[in-house]
């Protein structure tokens, strides 16, 4: 009995794939090995302080902006009532043009 199957390494990933040369198919596959993303340990703490620091300065702009959410909402507010007051006709309502 002659094997049909084969295996083969992809030369990009590392990853192996077993074919079948019958079925032509793919018969198994295995992913490739992990890679690190970083060369050593001290650039990867260096690179995980960045990131923190950049969310960590994110949270606060984001709670100084909640912080001035009341305020410009009362702005606006007061601005609404400003030309609401100005105004001598009340705004058109769509229903009534029926």
């Amino acid at each position: 009995m002659e094997k049909t199957s084969f295996t083969v390494e992809c030369p990009c990933c590392k990853a192996k794939l077993t074919l079948d040369a019958e079925l032509r198919a793919v018969l198994s596959h295995e992913p490739p090995p992990p890679r690190r993303s970083v060369g050593d340990l001290g650039a990867a703490f260096d690179k995980l302080r960045t990131r923190s620091a950049a969310r960590e300065e994110a949270f606060k702009e984001q709670l100084r902006a909640e912080g001035d959410k009341g305020k410009l909402l009362d702005r606006k507010f007061q601005e609404g009532l400003k030309r609401a007051k100005d105004s001598p006709d009340p705004p058109p309502r769509p229903y009534d043009y029926d």
